[in-house]
């Protein structure tokens, strides 16, 4: 199971990317077509081939976007994009006239969205990365003019860095308000609020994918007995051990979620029902294997799922899975069961 990665090695910062970028997909169409406007504007001088890297970078993004959702480590997939974006344009300002041009000014335009998806460590490489860019464009083209004039290269570096230092206080007051609305403080998972959310853009999803989306309702057996015995204390402890062992097993893709008390909901877009209760067969033993919160913990689970080319129902998946949850606690708890068929039961 994938669990992180060197920009992300936590699922919320992730939560954050996929979510950003979804509202930022519809302004970078506009930036491009700004952008284009500007190309066309300065053809005559520049040459009308410039569109071209232009609209290699536009595909380069439908690409990422259209593989988003599904990719394991989507901020690989979005930073690769963003990097190659950064690559073309440096080849493009360099054929044009390098240091000569307006349009160094540019490398500073894609930093302005990094601090909207990616923590400091992403937004330190991507300035690292277009500097680097800049100053091999600068020298490569007519590294004699840069060494007589040197604010060929000073201003738009000074630039970059400042928009990054603003981009960096942005991130963290984005971050810093969006875990106050969505993470539930005890286990550090995603609230209902979160659910909420992803669960109308799944829906929306899922209309244009025609890929059923898989939902787990889990609940943590004799959850009441630990609170009775052994104070609440005890029962934070086993609330955040049990959060945490389910977070690890899971796929870095999975939205995982604390719906309640001791009750817990993943969301799994792709799954069917069967590699859904698979998912749910590697939770359950993932618990039961070790004591957690120094108790012997088990955990019921029930799954539903979507169907294949049918628009994803929040309310109709998570109501087959609540009645297998109910199912699985009322016979013998430990266990996983799976829902009958959600178009029956909507039916």
């Amino acid at each position: 199971m994938e669990r992180g990665s060197w920009l992300f090695p936590d699922g919320v910062d992730r939560e954050r990317m996929l979510d950003m970028d979804r509202h930022l997909r519809p302004v970078r169409r506009a930036v491009f077509g700004v952008l284009g406007i500007a190309l066309v504007a300065c053809g005559p001088r520049l040459g009308w081939w410039t569109l071209l890297p232009l609209a290699l970078a536009v595909i380069i993004f439908r690409i990422a976007d259209a593989r988003m959702d599904r990719a394991k480590r989507p901020e690989i997939a979005l930073f690769a994009s963003w990097a190659t974006s950064q690559v073309i344009m440096a080849s493009s300002v360099a054929l044009s006239g390098g240091p000569h041009v307006p349009t160094m000014a540019w490398f500073a335009i894609p930093l302005m969205t990094l601090g909207a998806r990616f923590s400091e460590r992403g937004i330190a490489v991507g300035v690292a990365l277009s500097i680097a860019l800049l100053l091999a464009v600068a020298f490569g083209v007519d590294a004699g003019a840069v060494i007589s004039q040197p604010t060929l290269v000073i201003a738009p570096i000074a630039l970059m860095i400042a928009v990054a230092m603003f981009q960096t206080v942005l991130m963290r007051s984005d971050v810093k308000h969006r875990a106050e609305a969505v993470i539930d403080p005890l286990t550090g998972m995603l609230n209902r609020t979160a659910l909420g959310r992803r669960a109308e853009e799944l829906a929306q999803q899922s209309q244009i994918t025609s890929e059923p989306v898989g939902l787990i309702a889990g609940d943590i057996d004799h959850f009441k007995q630990i609170n009775d015995s052994h104070g609440h204390a005890a029962g934070d402890a086993v609330l955040k051990e049990v959060a945490y062992e389910l977070r690890r097993t899971l796929r870095a893709f999975d939205l995982f979620y604390r719906t309640g008390g001791e009750e817990f909901l993943v969301l799994l877009p792709g799954a069917d029902l069967a590699h859904a209760t698979e998912l749910a067969e590697a939770l359950r033993v993932a618990v039961a294997h070790a004591p957690l919160g120094g108790h012997s913990v088990t955990m019921s689970f029930g799954v539903g799922a979507s169907a294949p080319d049918e628009a994803f129902d929040f309310d109709v998946v998570f109501g087959a899975a609540d009645a297998a949850l109910y199912e699985a606690k009322h016979s013998g708890r430990n266990r996983v069961c799976p829902s009958p068929s959600v178009t029956a039961i909507a039916a």
